[in-house]
């Protein structure tokens, strides 16, 4: 049985929040660079995916779809620049923690406002089987787009995924080169 797409979202939802709580409790300055690529690589496809499956189902299918979408835009906007600032951050940088922190907060009530709110009217206005297509979608979505945060890249379809198009491989070639937690090389987006 497939998930439906609420599911799915929580299910990165909870990814996310793990690696944060990892990059936090990391012991060396290391593994915090190894969390902070993963949580990084994780939030950055996580947003885009939204972006490209979710948002555009919020403006279809709900009569408040329009302004929702546009609001969690505007939320995902924020983070994006949050993100943009910590992934390039090294771990000595007295600025580190608390730019992860400042990040977390703003992604925390989003993420609440998303699981109590947007994502159940989403799902009462979807059919079982559009449910599981758009959960499957959001994660074939997730492999193609960029791993790093682009702000200033466009966040509606059709720009954003052209956009995206041509960002994700300069992402994908530089994520070869960075450190990632347990394994030899970056993670296989085919397996998120």
């Amino acid at each position: 049985m497939a998930a439906r797409i609420i599911d799915t979202i929580r299910t990165d939802h909870r990814e996310i929040e793990d690696y944060y709580s990892k990059v936090l409790n990391a012991i060396s300055d290391k593994e915090k660079v190894q969390w902070q690529n993963l949580f990084t690589w994780e939030l950055a496809r996580h947003s885009i995916g939204e972006e490209l499956v979710v948002y555009p189902q919020f403006e279809k299918k709900l009569l408040d779809g329009q302004a929702l979408a546009d609001k969690d835009r505007n939320e995902h906007q924020s983070i994006k620049e949050k993100l943009k600032q910590f992934q390039n951050m090294k771990p000595s940088d007295p600025e580190f923690e608390p730019t992860i922190k400042a990040l977390m907060q703003d992604l925390s009530e989003h993420i609440k406002e998303e699981e109590s709110q947007d994502l159940p009217k989403l799902e009462d206005a979807l059919t079982k089987e559009e449910s599981e297509y758009l959960s499957k979608s959001f994660g074939r979505t997730k492999m193609f787009v960029p791993s790093r945060s682009h702000p200033s890249a466009p966040d509606k379809p059709p720009f954003e995924t052209a956009i995206g198009l041509m960002t994700a491989p300069i992402d994908h070639l530089a994520d070869l080169f960075r450190k990632w937690p347990h394994t030899s090389g970056m993670p296989n987006p085919s397996t998120k």
